[in-house]
């Protein structure tokens, strides 16, 4: 019998009982006038890195798509299967969000495999090895980077990826033009999972800069 994990069961019954009650009200809301998301989170799938927890953000506040390694790709009309792309369209052409935000995070797995030449497919698809494809060419540049640590080398690619998933971002026609129009705003963040440190990048400079909790 496939039974359904405890550990969930137990958690939508705290939920029903907490959260939900807390905020009955705003999801009954939420069900009659729709979502409308003021922000949209392109996030890892690992699961230490959840936007919705790290921002405390609240149901219908972040229309969040998660993928491995945070990445979004170029514009590509080819008629193939694009996730994040129609997550991307979605948000930006129908929930009319505001502001874009990629958020990358420490220790990521994807970047790992990336960054290991040795690196075997988990699956004769080899789906993670063709989408971390993305960021192969600076991945080969860091790799002969022999005056790094391999963690100062995670943490690099780690961002770099970031500036380059906000680079694809501005080759989708609308994303760019709503942009220059001032009406949509684009983000990069990275999230260290080992101390909650939030760092974000500077739009001028792309220098990544922790934000102080306090201020």
């Amino acid at each position: 019998m496939n039974t359904f994990p405890e550990a969930l069961l137990t958690g939508y019954r705290d939920f029903m009982s907490g959260r939900y009650v807390d905020q009955r009200d705003r999801y009954r809301q939420l069900a009659e006038q729709g979502q409308k998301p003021h922000t949209l989170v392109v996030a890892c799938c690992d699961s230490r890195a959840a936007p919705e927890m790290i921002f405390d953000a609240g149901p219908g506040e972040l229309f969040v798509v998660r993928n491995v390694a945070n990445m979004v790709p170029p514009y590509e009309p080819d008629g193939q299967y694009h996730s994040t792309s129609a997550a991307l369209e979605f948000a930006v052409q129908a929930l009319r969000v505001k502001d874009i935000i990629v958020m990358g995070h420490g220790r990521c797995g994807g970047i790992t495999a990336a960054l290991d030449p040795n690196a075997e497919p988990l699956s004769p698809g080899d789906f993670i090895g063709k989408w971390m494809n993305l960021v192969k060419p600076a991945a080969e540049q860091i790799q002969g980077n022999s005056e790094m640590t391999s963690g100062e080398r995670q943490t690099a690619l780690e961002r770099i990826s970031i500036r380059n998933s906000i680079a694809n971002l501005r080759t989708f026609p609308y994303v760019k033009a709503l942009e220059e129009a001032q009406k949509l705003r684009i983000h990069g963040a990275w999230f260290d999972i080992s101390n909650g440190e939030l760092w974000l990048m500077d739009p001028k400079s792309q220098d990544f800069l922790r934000m102080d909790p306090a201020a």
